[in-house]
């Protein structure tokens, strides 16, 4: 550093570099995106491409593996409120938690690759509440308790 013109410049360098973050289009070799979504103790890997909307979660169509309709339309949300209903094929595989929990982690890795395919839907997932992680968990079981709270039934005699 030479004198202090060269110390300017370095300060613009440094404006620039605390700019909003830019997301750009992660796409695979395929043709796919891909994103881990997580709920409770499931954990989902989603890969979605262009396609005519197919839904398949660990080899089997969505509505046979939530059978449910109430997880379904979970499993379904990001996807209307992006307003891309049939454009994409979406393969999933989720492991782990119950069906809700992992109707909830698919959900969350479906926003994801959305936004890794197609930046400019971020804004409106985000909106939604769909790329948050839901951080909430079971608490464990504390010792002296029946459960993570209750205690054991009081007798008098």
């Amino acid at each position: 550093m030479a004198d202090l013109s060269s110390l300017k410049e370095l300060g613009t360098v440094v404006e620039a570099s605390n700019a909003a973050p830019v997301h750009v289009k992660k796409i695979d070799a395929q043709g796919r995106s891909y994103a881990t979504g997580k709920r409770k103790n499931a954990v989902a890997r989603v890969w979605i491409k262009p396609g005519s909307g197919k839904i398949t979660i660990n080899g089997k169509a969505y509505p046979e593996y939530f059978a449910r309709p109430v997880l379904q339309m979970i499993l379904r949300q990001p996807i209307f409120a992006a307003a891309r209903d049939g454009q994409f094929d979406i393969d999933a595989t989720v492991a782990g938690g119950g069906l809700s929990g992992q109707a909830g982690a698919v959900r969350h890795g479906i926003s994801k690759a959305l936004t890794y395919y197609e930046p400019g839907l971020r804004p409106v997932l985000k909106k939604g509440g769909f790329l948050t992680r839901d951080s909430r968990v079971v608490e464990r079981k504390k010792y002296g308790k029946a459960k993570a709270r209750r205690s054991f039934q009081f007798s008098k005699r």
